[in-house]
């Protein structure tokens, strides 16, 4: 019985493509006050539960919150790219933090928009 030479076997692991390490996005704290925040970085997702978020509710009750006035209101990137601004979401937390009723909220949100404005005018 004649025994016939394999081919030598690579093992499955080396056909497949290695993946590009996703890039991690700066903690909240890190960030400076002039950077841009999407909404799935602001709020908790379900579908990442182990992402920490810096705003403790969930994104149907930020956008409550924007539609009451007590969140300001995105900025509008482009098209389909909506963010707020880090700075202004340090304020807004703070604001909460410290107590400050519906109508104080709502006037820091109409302070915030006319500073954008403000700054748009330049």
């Amino acid at each position: 019985m004649s025994h016939k030479p394999t081919a030598k076997q690579t093992p499955v692991s080396a056909s497949i493509p290695a993946h590009k390490p996703t890039a991690l996005i700066p903690s909240f704290d890190t960030l400076p006050d002039s950077a841009f925040i999407r909404e799935a970085q602001l709020v908790q997702s379900p579908k990442r539960p182990t992402t920490p978020a810096p705003l403790p509710f969930s994104a149907p009750t930020l956008w409550r919150k924007v539609a009451a006035g007590t969140w300001p209101k995105p900025i509008k990137l482009s098209e389909r790219v909506s963010a707020w601004k880090v700075g202004e979401c340090r304020r807004m937390n703070s604001a909460l933090e410290a107590g400050k009723s519906v109508d104080e909220q709502r006037e820091l949100v109409k302070r915030i928009h006319a500073k954008r404005i403000e700054l748009a005018a330049g």
